[in-house]
């Protein structure tokens, strides 16, 4: 009921009207006319809008080039990167045989472990929610864990290889009974261990040479190893036999580091090379990988080991690759001689980030993805 009734003069019944039934209505049709105008200009924005998925150029989720942080201390050079997957931590290892610890929002450095008695050769964050271990591994032939709950103190040492350690990973895992480190060495071997126990479950062979780097696909069942034999070595972990599923060749020198596609890319790894359907992270071989050489050149591999691109462009070694999610901002760490640096980088342009007097070369590349950014290291 917007009125009342009041008695006039002749004794009739005089409508009444009230004021605040009047502010209503006026407020009602502001604020619908308000959000009519809204809705209109969203309608315009949508009509104009392209979808993601139909833009063919990545340069709207690249970043610039320019290094948000130079991250220096170290006194030797820098030969790792790692990035601890919930906090904005990150480790780097060098021919100082330290690991320091760095805030990488901040460009700060947090920590300094005198880790190794030689270079610290690679660096890993993994393990199950809510107990992250950082494996470092080194020239001195050791596999250390260190727990960052606990200042970073050393929990175990890992010792069975009879060379040096090359390049070490944590295997993805959902508990702490099946926490697994995958660790390569230059006695041309492949070892597995329990992180629990300390122990080498399996030890896989049939590189002729240096075992330079080795990765995981992301259900953690195969293994992808790059070697100084000129070739990539794709393993069943959970096969009985120590046999390789699959020999990559193709390269004309050292394989130095080798990476998983990940599952999201198959389709547009399939698209683009023609290969036909897109493999899934299920088949019983796993999908697309990448292969970087001192022949300056990196090859894509399908599931059948076929090379189905090469690409080319590099003036020297390939020595580090990493996975890029699709739609992602992406920042880059690059590994300089005595420090690194916070990079962008654009799959059609060069990154220039390190200094050529001090930075001889890039070793070690590393991604990390948070909040649709992926920081990424060298």
């Amino acid at each position: 009921m917007d009125h009342g009734c009041q008695i006039g003069e002749k004794g009739e019944c005089v409508p009444i009207k009230f004021k605040h039934v009047d502010l209503l209505t006026a407020r009602v049709a502001f604020q619908g006319a308000e959000l009519e105008q809204q809705s209109a200009v969203m309608e315009l924005q949508l009509q104009g809008a392209e979808p993601v998925t139909k833009r063919p150029d990545p340069a709207f989720w690249i970043p610039s080039s320019q290094p948000k942080w130079q991250l220096e201390s170290h006194t030797a050079s820098v030969n790792c990167v790692a990035f601890h997957p919930v906090f904005s931590t990150l480790a780097s290892g060098s021919d100082d045989c330290t690991i320091k610890i760095w805030d990488w929002e901040l460009g700060e450095l947090e920590r300094t472990i005198k880790a190794h008695t030689q270079p610290v050769r690679d660096l890993d964050f993994g393990g199950p929610k809510g107990a992250v271990l950082l494996a470092s591994c080194s020239s001195d032939l050791a596999v250390k864990l260190w727990d960052p709950k606990d200042s970073y103190s050393n929990i175990r040492t890992l010792n069975g290889h009879e060379h040096a350690v090359t390049s070490v990973r944590f295997l993805p895992c959902c508990e702490p009974s099946k926490h697994l480190l995958v660790s390569a060495g230059a006695d041309r071997t492949i070892r597995v261990w329990d992180v629990s126990t300390g122990y080498c479950v399996k030890t896989l062979q049939g590189h002729g040479d240096w075992v330079r780097s080795v990765c995981s696909s992301e259900d953690g069942r195969f293994l992808l190893s790059s070697s100084s034999d000129r070739t990539a070595r794709l393993w069943d972990i959970d096969a009985r036999g120590p046999a390789a599923v699959l020999t990559l060749i193709g390269h004309e020198n050292a394989v130095n580091t080798c990476a998983f596609a990940p599952p999201s890319s198959y389709q547009h790894m399939s698209s683009l090379t023609g290969a036909g359907e897109a493999a899934t992270p299920l088949s019983s071989v796993a999908g697309f990988f990448a292969t970087g050489s001192r022949d300056k050149t990196i090859k894509l591999w399908d599931g059948k080991g076929r090379c189905v691109a090469t690409l080319t462009g590099h003036e020297g070694w390939v020595n580090a690759l990493s996975g890029v999610p699709p739609r992602r901002q992406v920042h880059l760490l690059g590994r300089g001689r005595q420090g690194a640096a916070i990079l962008g980088y654009h799959p059609k342009r060069a990154m220039r980030g390190h200094s050529p007097r001090r930075a001889r070369r890039v070793h070690h590349l590393s991604t990390m993805v948070a909040d649709r950014q992926v920081s990424a290291y060298t």
